[in-house]
């Protein structure tokens, strides 16, 4: 009776110690409970203001921005739109600096 009852407490914390291995691993999001006011949530998102809307067919001037600051450029500003190229200038390490862009989606860089 006593080996009966060894092997099964040890069949049980065999069995134990695989399950709370893999729980961990096995859950891809923790659980949150919250209780009481300690906790706010946010603020629902208000769906009567629409957002922004631009054409998405060439290369928006704030997108030109942000590519052109990416590059190193500091302050720069849209001078230019054309069908075929949008022209930002800012200043470079080395004084002021324009840079070209495509104007199609992605906002290429074709000339410096």
């Amino acid at each position: 009776m006593k080996q009966l009852l060894a092997k099964l407490g040890i069949a049980a914390a065999v069995a134990v110690t695989a399950l709370s291995g893999t729980t961990g691993y096995a859950s891809a999001q923790g659980v949150d409970i919250y209780i009481g006011p300690g906790r706010h949530r946010p603020p629902p998102p208000d769906y009567d203001i629409p957002p922004p809307r631009y054409e998405r067919r060439g290369c928006d001037p704030r997108e030109a921005m942000d590519v052109a600051r990416s590059y190193g450029l500091h302050r720069p500003r849209v001078v230019d739109v054309t069908p075929r190229r949008v022209i930002v200038d800012g200043f470079g390490r080395r004084g002021p600096d324009t840079m070209m862009f495509a104007n199609v989606r992605g906002c290429p860089l074709i000339g410096r």
